[in-house]
């Protein structure tokens, strides 16, 4: 690997580890056994370094959602196995993790920051799928990023959030049936 690389390896462990606001350019440079001085030649500041790292957790998000996605499915079944995936995602993505327990926990404003551009790029993403479905007329949405931002916050609430406060896990199916008999239900023509 080359510096830069090793750098942001080492930063990406360290933010994974001790969150944005404990890690310490002191820690990255350690980390990745280069000095101080060199993190500075790639990177103009921790700020600079921990966007660079959260841009390429999207993008590798992004790439494992459209790899989910097939286009001979219907859009309600493709949007299904999409938010489902970012859901799989932001659980599995143990930096995703850290940073939204860090976000809960110590209100970061950088980390704030950062969870806002993270969200924007998912509800772009969304948002660009639901103007195709609209487009070829599977679907009728007079402002498609407020639907992206339903569709969302409604699957983070029922897939994730429902089992923290009830007994009860719900199964995929379950989740199904509910979304395509209300949400989908009242998008669809």
């Amino acid at each position: 690997m080359d510096r830069r690389t090793e750098i942001i390896e080492a930063a990406r462990q360290s933010f994974t580890l001790f969150g944005y606001k404990a890690t310490t350019m002191d820690q990255i440079a350690k980390l990745a056994k280069v000095g101080k001085g060199t993190i500075y030649t790639f990177f103009k500041n921790k700020d600079v370094l921990f966007e660079h790292i959260a841009l390429q957790m999207v993008a590798e998000m992004k790439r494992e959602v459209e790899a989910v996605i097939d286009h001979n499915l219907p859009f309600t079944k493709n949007a299904h196995h999409v938010l489902m995936k970012i859901l799989e995602f932001r659980e599995m993505h143990k930096l995703y993790a850290k940073l939204i327990e860090e976000e809960k926990s110590m209100n970061t404003p950088e980390v704030h920051t950062m969870m806002t551009k993270i969200e924007d790029a998912l509800l772009s993403f969304l948002e660009e799928r639901i103007e195709y479905a609209v487009s070829k007329g599977e679907m009728v949405a007079n402002d498609t990023r407020l639907v992206a931002y339903l569709l969302l916050k409604a699957y983070l609430a029922v897939a994730v959030e429902w089992s923290d406060y009830h007994e009860n896990e719900l199964t995929e199916e379950q989740i199904i049936d509910l979304f395509q008999g209300t949400i989908f239900r009242g998008l669809t023509p």
